[in-house]
């Protein structure tokens, strides 16, 4: 059986966006995997995500929106007793993001804290069934700042390399959900860094920007980040609008990246990236030549780039066709 689906794990949330007048906000569905597992859709890939949603008002705008792009929510949990996350994004005084914390919730937790690996287990044999279908698991750290939810992501990623499932780690170091969350608001930046660092010996293929690998790797030589890690992943790094560094199937690499002077919004910028990649190692197959890794670095970027043009994450993620398009405009 040919692998060609793809399954992200994480979390789904709100991003609450500061209006560049600094007068009020506007809300925008976000969370890396989910943002992953849109974008994969947009790009012909059939995905699945696995999340927890609080069972309120952007809990339905999420399911409604996977719905529309037929994200499978076959493994989707539902909370009664914890809402659906809300990040505050502001602006400094330049005018760049930051998040700047939570919206206050009546729950002592968010419900993407909670994900169950009991309710994951009663589906156990039609996770296998998916599993053996699937190409990648992708996930990112956030979620380990809950031992719960952590729990339930090793439980995935040990199930899914049984199945010989690949495993993508996008970094993705948000030092606020673990100064904001219950579970972990005591854990000193130390010990998170090593917790993140050992969970990432779980990649096969790692992404990561240029200031996470300097703060976990001490490095930023991809081929080097490589040699730290005990499955010797292929590693990613990039850099916003500069050249992107990689380490893919033993060869090494620098790729330029598009520009554009209407760059909007980079929110998702990295997950529209991510999700590019992924769609060319699956529909390309993976690849043995430098030239050929030079085509997925490319069309991962436009995807990252093209998501810049506009507001929001998940809005502005282009479609395939629409990626070909650039593409073709830059050759001609």
């Amino acid at each position: 059986m040919q692998k060609k689906k793809v399954i992200c794990i994480g979390e789904a949330l709100i991003d609450r966006i500061r209006n560049k007048s600094n007068q009020g906000f506007t809300d925008f569905l976000g969370g890396a995997p989910a943002n992953v597992a849109c974008a994969l859709r947009k790009l012909k890939i059939d995905s699945t995500f696995i999340g927890r949603l609080g069972s309120d008002e952007y809990g339905e705008k999420f399911i409604t929106l996977f719905n529309d792009l037929d994200v499978n929510l076959d493994f989707l949990q539902l909370d009664d007793d914890s809402s659906t996350r809300v990040v505050n994004v502001d602006r400094d005084q330049f005018g760049d993001r930051f998040f700047s914390g939570f919206e206050a919730s009546s729950h002592p937790y968010f419900a993407d804290e909670v994900l169950s690996k009991k309710l994951i287990e009663k589906e156990i044999l039609n996770l296998e069934k998916s599993f053996l279908e699937t190409k990648y698991l992708v996930t990112g750290t956030i979620l380990l700042a809950s031992p719960i939810s952590a729990e339930t992501i090793f439980f995935l990623l040990e199930l899914g390399k049984k199945l010989e499932v690949k495993i993508v780690i996008d970094l993705n170091w948000r030092e606020v959900f673990w100064d904001n969350s219950n579970f972990s608001l005591e854990i000193n930046k130390a010990a998170r860094v090593n917790l993140i660092k050992k969970f990432l010996n779980h990649a096969n293929v790692l992404k990561l920007a240029k200031e996470e690998a300097t703060l976990f790797f001490e490095d930023e030589n991809p081929s080097l980040i490589s040699k730290q890690l005990s499955n010797r992943p292929d590693v990613i790094v990039t850099d916003g609008e500069n050249p992107v560094s990689w380490y893919i199937n033993g060869l090494q690499g620098i790729t330029e990246t598009p520009t554009s002077q209407k760059i909007v919004d980079t929110t998702g910028a990295g997950d529209a990236f991510l999700a590019g990649l992924i769609s060319k190692l699956i529909s390309s197959g993976y690849p043995s030549q430098k030239i050929e890794i030079e085509d997925c670095i490319k069309f991962a970027c436009v995807c990252g780039l093209l998501t810049c043009l506009g507001e929001g994450a998940i809005e502005q993620q282009p479609y395939y066709e629409k990626v070909n398009e650039f593409l073709g405009s830059l050759i001609s």
